[in-house]
């Protein structure tokens, strides 16, 4: 169901794409499961799911290319860093939840994948470091960089999931202390949204 979904949305050229399509479609049914008493997720019909949460999170894997250590800033139910993960097997992913029952979540997900890049923190992301910093839906651009000032003064890179219309964000947050550009942009299928991709290093 979910596998066939997976098949239909990701891109041909996706890295690894049949263990993609296999573990996010596993990922996906232990959602669904924990959904009934967890509230993980509003989206949970396949085709749906298949686009918002695995095509979304995987479409900008070249951004990520290369890199050693990602940090994924309020993983949630563990995206976009699961995705992510499966796309670069040699990229270190930690997924970063301070509400400890959806840390409980990813946790038991993460054991059930079994995959030796990727570990959950239960704290806060600010905490931790790493190269880049990714987050989706976690919070206004000004807020995130005052979040994490520090660690982007130490050289680390966000690269943060924003909608559409993120101009108006970039131009509230207003600061000469960081570069922020918009990097990329995508329209998920069937109408179910647009994205933004944004970049923001130190200067």
């Amino acid at each position: 169901m979910f596998a066939d979904e997976l098949d239909a949305v990701l891109p041909a050229d996706l890295p690894h794409r049949g263990e993609v399509i296999r573990g996010a479609a596993k990922h996906i049914e232990l959602i669904v499961e924990a959904n009934k008493v967890l509230n993980l997720t509003r989206i949970t019909s396949p085709r749906e799911a298949a686009i918002k949460h695995v095509l979304d999170s995987v479409m900008p894997w070249r951004l990520f290319e290369g890199t050693r250590h990602v940090l994924d800033a309020g993983t949630g139910a563990g995206f976009p860093g699961i995705p992510l993960a499966l796309v670069l097997p040699d990229t270190q992913f930690t997924l970063a939840e301070s509400i400890q029952k959806k840390a409980r979540f990813v946790e038991s997900a993460l054991a059930e994948l079994k995959l030796p890049n990727v570990e959950i923190a239960a704290r806060r992301a600010e905490e931790l470091k790493a190269d880049i910093i990714t987050a989706r839906a976690l919070a206004p651009i000004s807020k995130i960089l005052a979040l994490f000032r520090p660690t982007l003064k130490s050289g680390s890179r966000l690269l943060l999931y924003k909608g559409p219309d993120v101009e108006t964000e970039i131009a509230e947050a207003g600061t000469t202390r960081a570069r922020i550009e918009i990097v990329m942009r995508y329209d998920l299928p069937g109408s179910l949204g647009s994205r933004t991709i944004v970049s923001i290093t130190p200067v």
